[in-house]
């Protein structure tokens, strides 16, 4: 317990002397708002913030991806020097949204990312002799969380295959250790007709409008049919050329979530009817295309919760109580059926709502720091806890394996 607390006071201490620093980078990834796949400008920031921590960082530029990166130190501590090392993971999103930038704190979860790991750092260099195992920290760049899922590229590229535990944080209206997400597939549906003269001879034409049109109201019906916690939203995203010219092509385009993601094959199945229906009455041809990958729910690891949980008290953070619906969806959800993990979330000073202009400004304040650095102590000291104690990483590795055999079910 004396050491684990000497690192969590270790960790605190460096992360308050960066702050000046971790404000400035969050910053200005916020000034400088970046589309997922195209954000250099932030994976070049990130790069030469862990370069100029000067603390024998290891940094891979483009790592597996165009946008992503790689930092590594360690590893240190254990004692015998044959003791498997243990490498705990840190993550940082940082893409935006189109129109709206920052409106999701993306910024944010890179400044936790980095102070959180930064901090590990600090205190496992310091206490190394007291550790029972060596110790090595990674954060992994995982970019386009909003648009294709790029923890999903760099999962299947191998980036996670040796990590042993991840951490990362998401800002929203409060503080809670855990909130499950939902399944989510994103859909594109797409009708081929046939052009006619709308005026003259509208019965030459085969009017791929009607048909995507049709598909929008059998989904508006279907919705009647629907389990109360599923969720299927759309819009026509291409609908024609003229109104004097029968459309010979329209498209569509669906999210579909679900609470688990075994639930999404019987939303898919009943989508997918509602879509084959409107191109058979109308004589229209029907592509139905899965552009992304599928993000997965959250899965829980109560030992990693209670343990953030009790570090937050201790920092004052009030935890809000449980909501009983949340509907918000990422691609974390796919990193936690592989690696035991943690995704909390944390106020930043505002009641505005996610992906809204007020958020956007919110994420970009100075208010927000004060929450952001005081989460990123509690996601490191979280993780001192585990590092210092094999029982409790045991326990967190057992949570992890009966949750997704309980989902697996």
């Amino acid at each position: 317990m004396e050491t684990e607390q000497q690192m969590k006071d270790t960790l605190q201490l460096h992360i308050d002397t960066l702050s000046e620093q971790l404000h400035g980078l969050s910053r200005d990834i916020w000034i400088r708002p970046e589309l997922g796949g195209e954000e250099t400008f932030a994976h070049d920031r990130l790069l030469r913030f862990f370069s100029q921590e000067d603390r024998g960082w290891t940094v891979q530029s483009r790592y597996k991806l165009p946008t992503a990166f790689r930092a590594t130190w360690g590893p240190a501590g254990g004692g015998s020097g044959c003791e498997p090392v243990l490498n705990v993971g840190f993550l940082c999103e940082y893409d935006a949204l189109p129109g709206i930038g920052h409106a999701c704190g993306h910024n944010l979860i890179a400044e936790v990312g980095a102070a959180a790991a930064a901090g590990l750092r600090a205190a496992v260099e310091k206490h190394s002799q007291q550790l029972p195992v060596p110790v090595k920290v990674t954060v992994l760049g995982t970019p386009a969380e909003e648009n294709t899922g790029g923890k999903i590229d760099l999962m299947q590229a191998g980036a996670f295959d040796d990590l042993d535990l991840v951490f990362m944080a998401h800002p929203t209206q409060q503080d809670v250790s855990f909130l499950p997400g939902v399944a989510l597939e994103v859909v594109s549906v797409k009708y081929h007709g046939k052009p006619s003269h709308a005026g003259a001879y509208p019965w030459e034409g085969v009017n791929a409008l009607d048909a995507a049109v049709l598909a929008y109201n059998n989904i508006s019906v279907l919705r009647q049919q629907m389990k109360v916690e599923w969720r299927l939203h759309g819009i026509i995203t291409h609908g024609g050329e003229k109104p004097n010219i029968i459309p010979a092509y329209t498209e569509l385009e669906f999210y579909l979530r679900t609470p688990l993601v075994k639930d999404l094959r019987d939303l898919k199945g009943k989508a997918e009817a509602c879509f084959r229906a409107a191109a058979v009455a109308t004589g229209c041809q029907v592509e139905i295309i899965y552009p992304s990958h599928a993000y997965s729910n959250i899965l829980p690891n109560a030992t990693l919760s209670s343990l953030y949980e009790k570090n937050g008290k201790a920092l004052e953070i009030q935890f809000a109580e449980q909501p009983e619906n949340f509907s918000g969806s990422t691609d974390f959800g796919n990193v936690s059926f592989i690696l035991p993990g943690i995704h909390p979330f944390f106020y930043i000073g505002t009641d505005a709502f996610n992906h809204t202009k007020e958020y956007t400004e919110a994420a970009g304040a100075e208010t927000a720091q004060l929450f952001t650095l005081r989460t990123a102590k509690t996601l490191a000291m979280t993780a001192v806890d585990v590092v210092c104690c094999p029982d409790l990483l045991r326990k967190v590795r057992e949570d992890f394996g009966l949750a997704k055999l309980k989902q697996e079910k």
